[in-house]
């Protein structure tokens, strides 16, 4: 997809040029052109997309059925009609992502119906003020062109600009302030719930750059006092997770060998089958003799259908190393491997690992971990800090756990640095990319290139066409990787924080090159003729072509409203990659239930920035060409539809950054109002329009300090949890669970309601989540009009109201004692050995196999087959394989 947007974006400036030179505007035309195949590519997409959801259920819908799926996860099922399926489609609320899917994917919902709403507000605010100032302006512009600021020539009429703009950028602001408030309250009403309360993560800290004195358990007991349960101290890892890897990585390959046999000899079985060369009655004789039940010598049973040299076999080193039988050779290492791993396990569950300069401190209650991550640990500067909380192991970068503070300092310093740099000069690899389509033209100016004139025109051809089109398809795909990569080496503990961190990286990204660059050269090459011909006219050419870029914007809201959200909805990729390389690369049933089971899940990172840059892009405009307005509120739209479909029935989430993401795409869409005030008092100054000048220069000042006022209110809220909702939360509990005491709280701190919300003594409670309601108190608030519940966010989307909208009883919190114990150790220190899963076969080569290699490693061969056709079939109508693992809720 960017690839096909920088193919229309090139295509559209060098119309734009040609147009300006001529002295004519082409706007109206360039929107045809460019309308006319986007709309028949998103309609091609989208009939696609209706025909085959009927079908591939496993791509469209798995969310609906998927066995490694909880069922309080699952989505219902829809219709399986043509439009039919688009009525119950609406009538499912976006709580239900929240309640089955996760916050970050609910706030992202939010964030897209916000971002809708501010720009259809926008249109509502603009146009019938600024089209009638715009449109008779007299300053001779034509087509689109007519309805934008460069129409203008009467500086009195800047005041209705100037005017719309107090009043637009004013309910954005309120707009942000409203959903600030509105998340905060949810945050702590979904913090404070029973469903994440009772988790390990919640009540547990990270404490890093800890001084080597302190890395002590006895020290770090005496610090805490009997707050404190348990205390994980990070170990160097390095050498057991290399022995773990290899131990998973011979079990891997004697699984794949494995299966290889039990297939060849069940070829050569269905092969003699149907020469005649055995019955099934002789068959069923084989299987039942001592070599079939695997109480014979080792592959005696596929020695009956294969020769020893047909056995799999590989060489120890590549190209030099000795030839061995695959499978024996694997259970010999894995028998030394095994014991090795067991060995390394218990002497750093001992403590006796070398340690590095990070702890985690699980407390007795959420109470107190909160009170140990607000408080300043050490006395000296930078140590046992930065802190962090709600950590999932799961999420963990073990390896920048041992970081020290002025390593930690240096690594940001280098991977910002690193990254501001490589925003400034992307436009240079983009330039190399664009002059290689260009290269016969160049040719005639750089004479050592000549040459390229004499190469074949098929091959020429290749070179400007496909060759472009491929490293920059390339280059868009290595950014969000670098950028994560930087946001990894910058020493960040977990993958939701790198998330975070790369949402600024790209965002930054987004705004200068996509929008900044793009919106400059534009204008500056639709009037580069005139000011080369009369430089003293180079401002006010600029100031008359710069709404002129506006015209490229709306082609970009059209490509991302119809082709982004067809195409996302029809994933055509993820469609091609499982139906075609599914069958080439699944070769075991792990592959298989893999390929099946695992759902594509969504980089908050990287997905965010995009959506909250064509926010920022149309309110720039707002003001100065406001029918971008109207064409990013269609596009927003079309891209919410998509992500709510994909949301509903077909994305994951891997990663959890409890929401993080949303306060901080807010706060990044005031980035458009500050980029239209500044461009409004250029284009003010350079018309020399003193009072709309005066009065966007006190605009931004009060926008300055309003917003300095804002952030400084709401940033602690978004980094601690406050003590005075504790109390209520926990009266509120004892209330839904039938007590009458206001604090039930035993004396670890620990409330009864919170530990029973689940049931009593640990089981799962017999209110169902259709029943939540019920059992709820009323609500605090009488239910409000529309216009109430948007002025009083304060009163109607609170603590009490939100908190009937986070999931409850959707998991049962219990650890086992194991999995508590190693909850946060290193997955090599609790990584337990592999189960390996093969394929059984009729003649009984599987049994005999399980039989001896259990006596290394434990394997089976139950949940998958061969079917006539010699094709591996596993169960999944019971969708869980052997190897399934219940999600653990840290």
């Amino acid at each position: 997809m960017d690839t096909t947007l920088h193919t229309i974006n090139n295509a559209i400036l060098r119309r734009q040029k040609a147009g300006s030179s001529q002295g004519k505007s082409s706007s109206l035309s360039e929107l045809l052109s460019t309308l006319i195949p986007i709309l028949l590519l998103a309609g091609i997409f989208t009939l696609l997309f209706l025909i085959l959801r009927r079908t591939q259920h496993r791509q469209y819908s798995p969310r609906t059925y998927l066995g490694s799926l909880r069922e309080q996860e699952r989505s219902p099922d829809l219709p399986k009609g043509f439009l039919d399926w688009l009525g119950a489609f609406f009538s499912i609320p976006d709580s239900y992502v929240l309640n089955h899917h996760s916050l970050d994917g609910f706030l992202l919902l939010r964030y897209l119906k916000i971002s809708v709403a501010i720009c259809f507000v926008g249109c509502c605010i603009t146009w019938p003020v600024l089209f009638p100032v715009n449109a008779t302006g007299g300053n001779g512009q034509q087509q689109l062109d007519l309805l934008a600021f460069g129409n203008v020539a009467n500086k009195n009429r800047y005041y209705a600009h100037t005017g719309v703009a107090w009043i637009f950028f004013s309910f954005i602001f309120y707009m942000i302030t409203r959903e600030s408030i509105y998340y905060v309250n949810l945050r702590q009403a979904y913090l404070f719930s029973p469903l994440y309360g009772s988790r390990v993560s919640s009540r547990t800290v990270l404490f890093t750059s800890v001084p080597e004195e302190y890395l002590n358990e006895a020290k770090m007991r005496r610090m805490f006092g009997s707050k404190l349960k348990n205390i994980w101290i990070a170990t160097d890892n390095k050498e057991m997770e290399e022995l773990v890897e290899e131990r998973d990585k011979v079990a891997m390959k004697l699984e794949g060998a494995e299966t290889k046999l039990i297939k060849l000899a069940n070829a050569a079985r269905l092969k003699s089958m149907k020469k005649g060369g055995i019955h099934h009655d002789e068959e069923s004789h084989l299987g039942n003799t001592s070599d079939g039940d695997g109480t014979g010598e080792s592959g005696s049973v596929a020695a009956r259908w294969i020769k020893a040299k047909q056995r799999p076999t590989h060489r120890t080193k590549p190209i030099i190393g000795k030839k061995v039988d695959t499978i024996n050779w694997s259970r010999a290492e894995l028998e030394r491997l095994i014991s090795e791993v067991d060995q390394m396990q218990s002497t750093h569950r001992a403590g006796e690992g070398k340690f590095v300069s990070s702890v985690f401190v699980e407390f007795y209650s959420q109470t107190e971990a909160q009170a140990a991550y607000q408080m300043l640990a050490h006395h000296q500067a930078l140590h046992m800090a930065p802190r962090f909380i709600g950590l999932n192991p799961a999420e963990i970068i073990w390896k920048n756990l041992r970081i020290k503070w002025w390593e930690r300092i240096i690594r940001n310093i280098a991977t910002i640095s690193f990254v501001i740099l490589l925003i400034i000069f992307w436009s240079i690899p983009v330039a190399v990319v664009g002059i290689i389509s260009n290269i016969n033209y160049i040719t005639d100016k750089v004479p050592f290139l000549k040459f390229i004139n004499s190469i074949p025109p098929v091959i020429l051809g290749l070179v400007t066409g496909l060759l472009p089109v491929i490293l920059l398809a390339v280059l868009m795909a290595l950014l969000p990787i670098i950028l994560r990569l930087m946001a990894k080496l910058g020493g960040l503990p977990s993958l939701s924080r790198v998330e975070l961190r790369t949402q600024n990286f790209y965002f930054g990204f987004q705004v200068v090159q996509v929008f900044l660059v793009t919106t400059i050269t534009s204008a500056a090459s639709a009037a580069v003729t005139q000011i080369i011909n009369t430089p003293a006219s180079a401002l006010n050419l600029l100031a008359t072509n710069l709404p002129k870029a506006s015209n490229f914007y709306i082609s970009y809201f059209i490509l991302q409203g119809l082709i982004i959200s067809s195409g996302a909805l029809l994933q055509i990729v993820g469609l091609i990659l499982a139906r075609v390389l599914g069958k080439f690369l699944d070769s075991t049933p792990r592959k298989m239930y893999n390929r099946w089971s695992k759902l594509s899940g969504l980089g908050w990172g990287t997905v965010f920035p995009v959506y909250t840059n064509l926010c920022v892009i149309a309110i720039t405009y707002s003001c100065i060409a406001p029918l971008v307005l109207g064409f990013a509120t269609i596009g927003l739209y079309l891209i919410y539809f998509a992500y709510r479909y994909n949301l509903l029935f077909v994305y994951n989430a891997n990663i959890d950054t409890k929401g993080l993401v949303y306060p901080r795409a807010l706060q990044q869409t005031t980035t458009g109002i500050y980029l239209a005030i500044l461009c409004m008092i250029g284009l003010f100054a350079i018309k020399v329009a003193i009072g709309p000048l005066v009065l966007m220069v006190a605009y931004l000042i009060l926008a300055v300090l309003y917003h300095v006022s804002l952030n400084s209110a709401i940033d602690p809220l978004l980094k601690f949890l406050p003590k005075s909702l504790e109390a209520e939360e926990e009266s509120l509990l004892a209330l839904e669970d039938g007590h009458t005491g206001d604090r039930m709280v035993n004396e670890k701190g620990t409330h009864a309601a919170a530990r029973n919300t689940l049931g009593r003594n640990g089981t799962t409670s017999s209110r169902g989540q259709s029943s939540v309601d019920k059992d709820l108190p009323a609500p605090p608030q009488k239910k409000p009009n529309f216009f109430s519940k948007w002025l009083r966010p304060d009163k109607f989307t609170d603590y009490h109201t939100l908190r009937r909208l986070v999931p409850r009883e959707f998991a049962d919190i219990t650890y086992a004692p194991e999995t508590e114990r190693d909850a946060y150790y290193h997955p090599a220190i609790a990584s337990p050995t592999p189960l390996l899963w093969i394929p059984r076969d009729a003649a009984g080569v599987s049994r005999q196999e399980v039989k001896h290699t259990s006596r290394v490693i434990p394997i089976t061969d139950e949940g998958a087959h061969f079917d006539e056709k010699n094709k591996i079939v596993w169960d999944r109508e019971s969708g869980r394989a052997p190897i399934y693992e219940e999600k653990v809720y840290y």
